[in-house]
Formats: structure tokens, sequence, C-alpha cells
């Protein structure tokens, strides 16, 4: 199976510099990934040296604990918008899913959603399933369902746990079609990939996206 075209490159690093993100998007170009995944800092530059090219720019909003109040993420996701990304990974409220609040929950990933799909952009909410239950996670992914997500998504890669084919059977089994399944976090081999794709998932994040894919586009 060709990976290549289910990978989000990622590049979330505190410390990553402008040449790291401009070598990603290079890499992403020639090995045909989907995405580049950056902070918004980078957004700019990843959308200037992707210009024209059909590897889209991601970025993170919320990220990674998801404990920003919704008005930061919905302003945070509108400048990552206007600068260039057309896919937005937002971590959902983990506090409030943990407290049952789902009310909450659901009306930030619909304003998030909402905002987004302005721009004819795509959502992926971020869960964090590390933290969360099996319970949980089925209620999250209903939730994010509702709200009009394009894609729930395992995890930040910064909670201690990362994309578990267990999760991600999970997640694609009660999103049945409704939305997609992005697989995150501590995917650094070929074998460990195509399990989560087995397991029902439509997109990779992953650092290891040169390893994972094996050859660059001829």
């Amino acid at each position: 199976m060709d990976l290549r075209a289910l990978i989000d490159h990622t590049l979330l690093k505190p410390d990553a510099t402008s040449d790291a993100v401009e070598l990603l998007c290079a890499e992403a170009l020639d090995f045909g990934f989907a995405s580049v995944c950056v902070n918004p800092c980078r957004v700019p530059l990843a959308s200037e040296k992707l210009r024209g090219s059909r590897v889209a720019v991601c970025s993170v909003v919320g990220f990674p604990l998801g404990a920003t109040s919704s008005d930061a993420k919905l302003a945070e996701a509108g400048w990552c918008l206007a600068n260039g990304a057309s896919e937005i990974d937002a971590v959902m409220n983990i506090g409030d899913a943990k407290e049952g609040n789902w009310s909450c929950v659901e009306e930030e990933m619909k304003r998030l959603a909402e905002t987004v799909h302005a721009q004819d952009a795509i959502l992926k909410v971020i869960l964090e399933t590390c933290l969360l239950d099996k319970s949980e996670i089925v209620e999250a992914c209903e939730r994010a369902v509702a709200a009009g997500a394009d894609f729930v998504k395992t995890s930040t890669g910064f909670a201690g746990g990362g994309a578990t084919v267990e999760d991600v059977g999970l997640m694609a089994a009660t999103v049945s079609g409704r939305c997609l399944v992005k697989a995150s976090g501590g995917i650094k081999t070929r074998s460990d990939a195509l399990a989560l794709v087995e397991a029902g998932a439509a997109r990779i994040g992953t650092s290891s996206g040169i390893a994972i894919a094996g050859e660059p586009r001829k």
C-alpha cells in the first residue's frame, strides 16, 4: 500500500526553526504527502513554500492541552486560516469531557467547525485518547460528528500516549463513515502505520513520514 497520500508530515516541536519547516515542506513536496502540520507561527512560511502545490498546510489550535477558552481557539483558527492553513487540528476541552460536560464540548466543536468550514477548510478534533476511557472516546466521537467535524484524531503526542489500533478501531466503528479518523502520536514505522490504516485510519500524523513512505514520488 502506498501511504504517502495519507501522511500529515508533522513538525510541532517547540524549538522548530524556520529552516526545519522549510525542509519539512520540501520533503512533503518530494514525497507527495497530504499535508504538513506545523505550529501556528509557521503557517505563513509553510503556505509560502507550498503555494500552488497539492500539499495542504495544517495547523494546530488549543495545542497541546485543549484548555484555552473557546474564543481563543476560534481566534487562533481564524488567524491560521487567514494565513494559509486549509486544515485545522483542534484539541477538544479534555477537562470538560472528563467532567461529563459534553454540551460545552460539543458547542465548542460546533463553533470551530462553522469557522473552519466558512473558509472551505477541514476540521480535525483531537480527543487525546490516552486520557479518556472507552465510553468517553465513544461519546467524544459522537459529539464531534454532531458538531460537524471532518475528522476525529487520536492524540497530540504530548500527553504520554499515542495512537493505538484498539482506539482507532473503536473510533472508526463509532463514527461509522460519518466522519474520518486520523491516527497520530508515536507512529514511527511502516508496520505501525499499516496497522492503523487497517483499523480504520484515513490519515496518519507523524514526524516519521519519510521512514514510513520509503521512497519519494517519481
